[in-house]
């Protein structure tokens, strides 16, 4: 007959310590404890503080520049000279090419940005070449380099190969960066596996082919936000198209520091074409979004 040997208080605790994260794991995501009222009206504060520059933007673009240089109190109530202040906009400036040139500047970048880098974190990671290494550390080095530093050999190199003046000395140079290169390597290497690779290849799937139909979709998500960022730097540049581009055929940027130019500032006036110029960005960041707040939350939810 055989005799069960009793169980012993500390084995049956060090079980239940060793089922107690398994369970919780089945029981699914859970409401912090810790976000309550105080954590709720704190996001709406940061929330509203983010949003009031905008909506003072609107408010003051809806405005006529007698009724908001007037008072003590600034408005905070839209008025309705919104669409007489766009009009102006569009008539005092060349605003819809500068809109133009900065939708075919900010897109060229993202897209040629999000090809490339994948292209060369897929290379970083992925193959075996002499000075992989040594190469990435170069690549990884420029980040660090101001980049007003570079200015005047950009402008020199630029105005060698006739590139002045167009759209093309903005394009070119930004076609790739150091970070984009940089942050999808991180991407391949943590989401793509070596034995996904290796697969592609023995079913008789080339390097291009392995990185279109392997690569590109284990690191869409990344992509976008690669993607979204490189589009908004290059909205938002004004310093290189200040000097790359002449006034009458420049970026948004450079059109709005026209209508700020001057004796006299009309506030209504430029911040209108702010409101005009902003559109672009919240059309592209809202079609976006879902997939944008997945990629920046990807490292958050691991472990």
């Amino acid at each position: 007959m055989a005799v069960t040997a009793p169980t012993r208080p500390s084995a049956v605790r060090a079980d239940r310590r060793r089922s107690g994260p398994r369970t919780a794991a089945r029981r699914g995501p859970h409401r912090l404890d810790g976000a309550g009222p105080v954590a709720y009206a704190l996001l709406a504060a940061i929330t509203a503080a983010s949003v009031f520059p905008l909506y003072w933007s609107f408010v003051v673009a809806s405005h006529d520049d007698n009724s908001v240089l007037a008072g003590t109190t600034p408005p905070l109530v839209p008025g309705g000279h919104l669409i007489e202040n766009i009009q102006r906009v569009f008539e005092l400036s060349a605003f819809w090419q500068a809109l133009g040139n900065s939708l075919i500047v900010a897109s060229t970048t993202a897209v040629s940005n999000v090809l490339l880098s994948s292209l060369a974190g897929f290379a970083f990671v992925k193959l075996r070449f002499p000075g992989r290494n040594a190469l990435l550390v170069c690549v990884v080095v420029t980040v660090m380099v101001p980049t007003q530093l570079g200015i005047i050999p950009l402008y020199m190199l630029v105005t060698d190969m006739g590139m002045y003046g167009r759209l093309s000395a903005l394009i070119v140079p930004a076609l790739v960066s150091a970070v984009g290169v940089f942050w999808m390597r991180q991407a391949i290497e943590e989401n793509i596996p070596d034995e996904l690779i290796e697969a592609a290849r023995m079913d008789g799937a080339g390097l291009l082919r392995t990185y279109w139909h392997v690569v590109v979709p284990g690191v869409r998500t990344t992509a976008t936000v690669l993607g979204m960022f490189t589009f908004m730097f290059a909205w938002n540049d004004y310093f290189w198209p200040l000097i790359a581009l002449p006034p009458e055929n420049g970026t948004v940027q450079i059109a709005l520091n026209q209508l700020a130019a001057g004796y006299y500032t009309d506030y209504t006036l430029m911040l209108a074409g702010v409101v005009v110029s902003v559109l672009p960005v919240l059309a592209v960041f809202t079609v976006l979004a879902r997939r944008i707040v997945s990629g920046v939350m990807a490292g958050a939810v691991k472990g």
